[in-house]
């Protein structure tokens, strides 16, 4: 799906909220967010289906669509609206927007994912399963020339990049073509929004002893 673009915009993406609602707010205050002019794309799992309370963050994030944000759906998300408990317990609005919400953007030559592609396949026959739930079979496996997706740059959550060969713990990870910025909000690490137009990323803690601390603006060492 095409995310119409707003002209001379920063673009933005994060990934992986898991119900960090307020390291999120601080994350967009920090980078300036301005929804009448940047482009904001969020990757999915917004909350995390083990801890009910963290589905208020639900209502921040379809405020922000309702300013300009695009979202996708994550696995989470599959999840909540799969179980028939869960479910029950939404409002029937809040189900109605979550079943529209696509399972891939592409903006420019960045494609947006929750987990992934499996490589080899169209966009337009790519599984539900795979792009909100793949892993190795995405990240390590080369992309060939005949790829529709070759041509674009990857940008995805749903693995955590300390499972990577990330610099640290809580950084981006940085492949071919590939970029993951789950950074661990979910396992006390860190959320990270990052500036795609910038080169820049801009995360916070999510351990519990320090959430919402030790705040870091860092310029990306390797260009998108």
């Amino acid at each position: 799906m095409l995310n119409p673009t707003k002209t001379d915009s920063r673009l933005l993406a994060i990934a992986d909220i898991h119900g960090y609602q307020e390291e999120l707010m601080l994350l967009l205050k920090e980078a300036a967010y301005n929804p009448h002019h940047d482009r904001l794309i969020l990757l999915g799992d917004y909350i995390d289906a083990d801890r009910p309370a963290t589905w208020g963050t639900l209502d921040t994030v379809h405020q922000l669509i309702t300013e300009g944000a695009r979202a996708l759906l994550g696995n989470q998300e599959l999840r909540l609206l799969a179980s028939a408990k869960s479910s029950r317990a939404l409002h029937p609005e809040t189900k109605e927007w979550l079943r529209e919400l696509p399972l891939y953007l592409v903006d420019g030559q960045y494609l947006f994912v929750h987990a992934g592609i499996r490589p080899g396949v169209p966009l337009h026959e790519q599984k539900t399963k795979d792009l909100t739930e793949i892993r190795d079979e995405f990240i390590y496996a080369p992309l060939s020339g005949a790829d529709e997706a070759q041509s674009y740059t990857i940008i995805f959550g749903h693995t955590p990049t300390f499972k990577l060969d990330a610099s640290s713990p809580g950084a981006i990870w940085q492949g071919n073509r590939r970029f993951a910025i789950d950074t661990g909000a979910k396992h006390g690490c860190r959320l990270t929004l990052l500036d795609v137009s910038s080169q820049l990323s801009y995360s916070c803690s999510t351990a519990p002893e320090s959430g919402c601390g030790d705040f870091r603006l860092e310029k990306l060492k390797t260009p998108i």
